[in-house]
């Protein structure tokens, strides 16, 4: 029998959540996991350098969060709505697949006027799921200019769980320092540990680097429902893997140097296109790979990835990746240790 939802259940003192990063990026705590030889170090991020040779490979994933989260008002009512950009269907007619809160009121043919001068107007045009709906946006101006209101008006999706207000300074705490390729409504958070100067130690080094685009959805954080894992769907989510990280990455696993995935998001991305003989392929699409154990990775042999909550579907990923009595033992240490959890957390390297 397979491992069950229940198996990822773990008591998480509220008081572990992150509601800010670290002062400095790469001053989070680091736990290191030794699969071989089952051990367990406690070190600051910036010692990751300790444990990489040159031309190990470091897989980063370079998608950029957008301000993906909006107040309207309702037409007649001018009841305040929330409105949260989940990815764009069609560019040319500007429809955006969203959810809305509070959803009871929304419905199709309602209008919502967005800004204070009005000028973004969208008007609903489906029901997808219970709170998911379909708009199309009204705009007076070109593709490029839609865009930049967009960005104007939105706000930074910070994660449900931060109760606090968001602030000016979430923009860039939000982001990676390399994040390039704008679609995400949710960071990777795993790369939010990474400074300039961390990046610049390691280059220094000789560790490669190679840079996929997963854009995350806000799918990485539906809630686990089922007890049986086989039966529970992961969101689709686009994905772009490009010739020059394949090369680089397949050159690694030739040579038997580590392939290091920072985050889930990259782990995901990479398993979702693994050639028959073990290397890796371009790819570009969408993918809802769902990695529960036991589970047999092909191409990244170490991981670095945060603490994650209970139940979660990256909870399972880690746990497949590690060896689940591992991470319990881990999590179990963590908690203890009062290592901070989720977004703005601590991180974890698994060899």
């Amino acid at each position: 029998m397979g491992m069950k939802l229940s198996h990822f259940n773990f008591d998480l003192p509220p008081e572990l959540l992150a509601e800010y990063p670290s002062e400095h990026r790469d001053e989070a705590r680091l736990m290191v996991l030794n699969r071989k030889d089952q051990t367990i170090e406690h070190r600051q991020f910036k010692d990751l350098i300790d444990y990489f040779e040159p031309h190990d490979v470091m897989v980063l994933n370079n998608t950029k969060v957008f301000p993906a989260r909006l107040f309207g008002n309702k037409e007649k009512t001018g009841a305040r709505i929330e409105v949260f950009l989940l990815r764009e269907l069609n560019a040319e007619t500007r429809l955006w697949d969203v959810l809305v809160d509070p959803a009871r009121k929304i419905r199709i043919g309602n209008k919502l006027y967005f800004g204070e001068d009005e000028s973004l107007v969208a008007e609903v045009i489906d029901n997808t799921t219970s709170r998911g709906r379909t708009l199309r946006f009204l705009y007076d101006g070109s593709y490029e200019e839609f865009r930049n209101k967009l960005t104007e008006l939105g706000e930074t999706p910070l994660p449900k769980y931060i109760k606090r207000e968001v602030q000016p300074e979430d923009q860039e705490r939000y982001q990676t320092i390399y994040a390039k390729q704008e679609g995400a409504v949710a960071a990777p958070t795993a790369g939010l540990h990474f400074s300039k100067h961390l990046l610049k130690r390691l280059e220094i080094k000789g560790i490669d680097f190679a840079e996929v685009t997963l854009h995350v959805g806000l799918g990485t954080f539906s809630p686990v429902e089922v007890e049986d894992l086989s039966k529970h769907k992961m969101d689709s989510e686009e994905a772009f893997i490009e010739k020059p990280a394949v090369e680089t990455i397949n050159k690694a696993i030739n040579e038997k140097r580590k392939v290091c995935a920072v985050g889930t998001t990259v782990m995901r991305s990479l398993e979702s296109s693994v050639s028959s003989n073990k290397t890796l392929n371009e790819f570009s699409g969408w993918t809802n790979k769902f990695i529960f154990p036991p589970y047999d990775f092909s191409i990244a042999n170490c991981m670095i990835t945060n603490f994650h909550t209970p139940k979660s579907t990256l909870l399972m990923m880690v746990s497949a990746f590690a060896g689940h009595d591992f991470m319990k033992k881990a999590y179990e240490e963590a908690v203890k240790e009062k290592y901070k959890f989720y977004t703005y957390g601590d991180a974890m390297l698994i060899l």
